[in-house]
């Protein structure tokens, strides 16, 4: 079963909130985040993202940015931007994206259950990117990006979390630029605290990895590295765990820089071979499974794969899966989607007419929209022990870098 504990948030001052208050830091480019934190010297991007306070020619991996984050973040702690929480404590995490709600549980996640794969993974991760987090994390001694976590409903939470927000007025209630409102109430009582715990213990066997498996990775691995010096903080890494039923995944879509030699004719012709194609009158977004959308010289197709396109394993069934096998690996020659610098991927949130643009200004030959993966095809790969193929999920809406921070080591 699941171990969870409460932890001394490093949170800001309510009223600095909206400006503290970041886009995570692995959604951003170095160029980016110095326009967003622009004439804002409380963005949390000036600590995940610290680059942008140095040279433009500064390596964004070298010590030197580590340090400045180092730096940075000590200065917020001074000028009492950030504060730490007087006791442990849970958090209530609510976020509406166009009128619809999610909520989860901000909470020490235990490295030791991610060790014994009772937190479970979905992903491969890359080495350069934990490497990145790991010095961050040695660094700085805070874990400043919250790892996304689903579990299968369990009444009793449900009902726990809904009414402790039921007459409380929450720490922070913002809303940010994108329009999405962040909420957050402190479960700051010691017997509601302890029933938290003691439920997920005896009635979550395990939880699910949605978003932040390199964050995850790193956590564990700084632990690992700090051996029998590390903290008891490096024990828990900063999680927010969301019930499955309450949980959006979009579609994660894909732009092909060329056709690998063929038409479109041509290309549509090989691709009939496993596909019904059919002529649509308006861009189109998957409504079911195993449908895909094709963009190609200002015209969309609606492609619905035919049955002996996929297997019903885990994995088999997957229309990412269906897609590799049956037209970008046969079709285009793209053998792999990690490294073939031919495709690029693009999150659902920036909608079908990013796509449109992206093949219409040239930079692109073809674009395919793709039917989200559901969360219970999610869990299934989880629990198989298998991981998905790249750029399978994508989340939305995103928890905010900043208002809720784990430092693993005590400060004064």
């Amino acid at each position: 079963m699941i171990t969870i504990k409460p932890f001394k948030a490093l949170r800001p001052q309510a009223e600095h909130a909206k400006q503290v208050a970041s886009r995570p830091y692995d959604v951003l480019s170095s160029k980016e985040a110095k326009i967003e934190a622009q004439g804002n010297p409380f963005s949390f991007l000036h600590i995940t993202k610290s680059e942008i306070d140095l040279p433009e020619d500064t390596d964004s991996h070298s010590q030197q940015v580590y340090d400045k984050a180092k730096n940075n973040l000590d200065a917020f702690i001074s000028r009492n931007v950030l504060f730490r929480e007087s006791k442990p404590c849970y958090y209530i995490y609510r976020l509406i994206m166009n009128g619809k709600s999610q909520t989860g549980l901000v909470c020490g996640s235990s490295v030791d259950d991610y060790e014994n794969d009772l937190i479970k993974k979905h992903e491969f991760t890359r080495p350069e990117k934990e490497q990145d987090r790991i010095n961050h994390i040695k660094t700085t001694g805070a874990q400043t990006g919250n790892v996304f976590l689903a579990y299968k409903n369990v009444a009793e939470i449900d009902t726990i979390i809904s009414d402790w927000q039921t007459g409380k007025n929450p720490v922070y209630d913002l809303k940010a630029d994108d329009g999405i409102q962040h909420t957050i109430w402190i479960i700051n009582d010691n017997e509601a605290i302890q029933k938290i715990s003691d439920i997920f213990k005896t009635q979550v066997p395990c939880t699910y990895i949605a978003d932040g498996h390199h964050r995850a990775a790193s956590a564990a691995k700084v632990r690992t590295a700090l051996g029998k010096d590390a903290p008891a903080g490096a024990g828990i890494f900063l999680t927010t765990l969301f019930p499955a039923s309450q949980l959006m995944i979009m579609d994660y879509n894909r732009v092909v820089k060329d056709l690998n030699g063929l038409t479109t004719e041509t290309l549509l012709e090989k691709a009939s071979e496993k596909f019904v194609i059919e002529k649509a009158a308006e861009a189109f977004s998957p409504v079911a499974l195993h449908q895909f959308g094709l963009y190609a010289n200002k015209q969309w197709y609606q492609l619905t794969a035919k049955e002996n396109t996929y297997t019903t394993d885990p994995i088999g069934i997957l229309d990412v899966t269906i897609l590799q096998d049956n037209f970008l690996d046969p079709i285009l020659n793209i053998k792999d989607q990690r490294t073939d610098t031919r495709i690029d991927f693009v999150g659902g949130i920036r909608g079908l007419g990013e796509l449109e643009k992206r093949v219409d200004s040239g930079e692109m030959a073809i674009a395919i929209s793709l039917h989200p993966v559901t969360i219970q095809q999610l869990f299934d790969i989880a629990d198989s022990g298998n991981v998905m193929p790249p750029k399978s999920t994508w989340f939305e809406p995103k928890l905010r870098d900043g208002l809720l921070t784990n430092l693993i080591y005590d400060i004064a």
